[in-house]
């Protein structure tokens, strides 16, 4: 599986590719926000940054909700570096656009997913990724993860090479049912990947190592 962060904070991208397992980064404008990154050009700046600092797929959002918007923000996108993925939302122009990109051999990921349709539909307009958003629908006591599984199998069945990103990912325990269910990608924050490293039993065989060793010290 696929480790992407998801956050505008260089800092934090910098740590999770120092650790050697980031595989790509997907931002939004309300985490560009976030960052104090406001403004076209310093947005579109930003991108770039990140793309210098990770060697794996990096989504760029649109914000139009109109085919000819969300092409016109696309081709700008896709301009700035190759590592670019143009973000498009799960509406009717987004689909419209989706399959326009991908007929052009650009990258897209479908946003804002919530059902098994909507997957569907994305990965027959020829998306990379299609996001599904599994905290969000913890949040109003839906089962986020059965909308991993129900993609997975649809995909399957008909061998779409569109990869299910699950994002929304909120801690370390969804890292691993997504990958236990056969999600391609996780995006989350940073502590989601690092909270992976902790267990008090690899804490206290350390401890008791290193206290050994000293012993004869």
């Amino acid at each position: 599986m696929k480790f992407f962060i998801d956050t505008a904070n260089l800092d934090q991208i910098k740590e999770a590719q120092d650790m050697g397992i980031l595989d790509g980064v997907t931002t939004n404008p309300s985490l560009m926000a976030k960052e104090g990154i406001t403004g076209t050009d310093n947005i579109m700046k930003h991108y770039v940054d990140i793309c210098n600092i990770v060697e794996g797929d990096v989504s760029a959002e649109v914000i139009s909700t109109d085919f000819d918007g969300m092409v016109r923000e696309g081709e700008a996108l896709a301009e700035l570096h190759d590592q670019i993925v143009i973000k498009l939302p799960m509406i009717k122009d987004g689909v419209k656009a989706c399959k326009y990109f991908s007929d052009r051999g650009i990258k897209t990921n479908v946003t804002l997913v919530f059902s098994p349709g909507q997957a569907l539909l994305a990965a027959k307009a020829g998306a990379t990724y299609v996001s599904p958003f599994i905290g969000r629908l913890d949040d109003i006591s839906t089962d986020g993860l059965n909308l991993i599984a129900e993609i997975r199998h649809i995909f399957d069945n008909y061998g779409f090479e569109t990869q299910i990103l699950a994002a929304s990912v909120r801690h370390t325990m969804h890292v691993i049912d997504c990958a236990k269910l056969g999600s391609d990608v996780m995006t989350g924050p940073l502590s989601s990947i690092t909270g992976l490293l902790k267990h008090p039993l690899t804490d206290s065989g350390l401890e008791k190592f290193l206290a050994d060793y000293n012993k004869g010290n």
